[in-house]
């Protein structure tokens, strides 16, 4: 006995894994959370590329449509004109001269020679421009189809991308204790806040309105809400349309510095723009955050690094 316990000394023993503590498990999932709603803006934006190549790509095909319907009528119209000629409507000046009657039967034919001859060269000229048009719509019909082509392939590698995130940060969240958990899921302020007149006002009385509802990556409400779809409908209800993602948010408006800040303005954070929320007063805001947060109220600063701050009225 006493030899085995000198063997099982001897033997090396595996180090313990170190948990991590609550408050490193809680800042790695913001960190995941971060890194998805960020690739969930970009897939909204591949998506609103998208949708905007195809409004190319349709003006384009009416554009190509117009172009051949005109090039198919000036092309008859200048074939009257061509037959014409060779049976002998158009006549050269002396031809005119040989059987004019009198000076102003010449002058009424030249005058006819003229017309055909102007109304030809015309023709041919609206011809070719629409000849023209039509190529110059095929050319950018096909571009916008390629366009649209390479924008797919990117909405799908963003997809991919943001699926994987999401798992991550899903895993993570599993990870966390219940009472992290049950703090975060806390749906923090649901008192009644006075708002402002005007738009500004009611864009946010909309936004403190979801308070409490989920956070889904990507989702349009009415029952779930993403950050900048949250921005985006509040506005709409106000009856201003603002861009979808958080990208487009950041450029909405006007820009104010922080000590402006007022009710209704978006506050945009990271230096990639992927978070918005839009400001209660001069201290707190109201937003979406992430999954497994509902939309609430939090302090400004708290969210994270502000990158800029619009002011959609006044």
């Amino acid at each position: 006995m006493a030899t085995a316990a000198v063997v099982a000394a001897a033997l090396p023993t595996a180090p313990a894994t170190a948990q991590p503590s609550p408050a490193d498990a809680l800042k790695k999932y913001n960190e995941l959370s971060e890194k998805a709603s960020q690739l969930n803006q970009d897939h909204l934006k591949a998506k609103d590329d998208l949708a905007a190549k195809q409004g190319e790509l349709d003006k384009a095909k009416g554009d190509l449509a117009n172009a051949q319907k005109a090039e198919e009528s000036l092309r008859g119209h200048v074939d009257v004109l061509t037959e014409s000629t060779f049976e002998g409507a158009r006549f050269n000046q002396i031809s005119a001269l040989l059987v004019s009657d009198s000076q102003q039967d010449f002058l009424n034919r030249m005058s006819a020679i003229n017309i055909l001859a102007a109304d030809n060269a015309e023709a041919l000229k609206n011809l070719t421009d629409a000849v023209n048009a039509a190529d110059a719509a095929t050319k950018t019909a096909n571009d916008a189809t390629e366009a649209s082509k390479k924008l797919l392939g990117e909405i799908e590698a963003k997809k991919a991308d943001l699926d994987k995130q999401l798992a991550e940060a899903q895993a993570q969240y599993r990870s966390l204790s219940n009472t992290v958990k049950n703090q975060l899921a806390n749906s923090g302020d649901m008192s009644n806040i006075s708002v402002p007149a005007g738009t500004a006002g009611r864009a946010l009385q909309f936004a403190l309105d979801q308070r409490g509802k989920r956070y889904v990556y990507g989702s349009n409400g009415p029952d779930t809400w993403d950050c900048s779809s949250l921005i985006q409908a509040a506005y709409r209800s106000a009856g201003v349309t603002i861009g979808r993602t958080s990208y487009a948010q950041a450029a909405a408006g006007r820009p104010v510095s922080r000590s402006e800040v007022k009710a209704g303005d978006i506050i945009v954070y990271y230096s990639s723009q992927s978070h918005v929320a839009m400001a209660v007063d001069g201290i707190r805001a109201v937003h979406a955050s992430t999954e497994g947060v509902p939309v609430k109220i939090a302090d400004i600063d708290s969210i994270g690094p502000i990158s800029v701050i619009r002011r959609i009225e006044g």
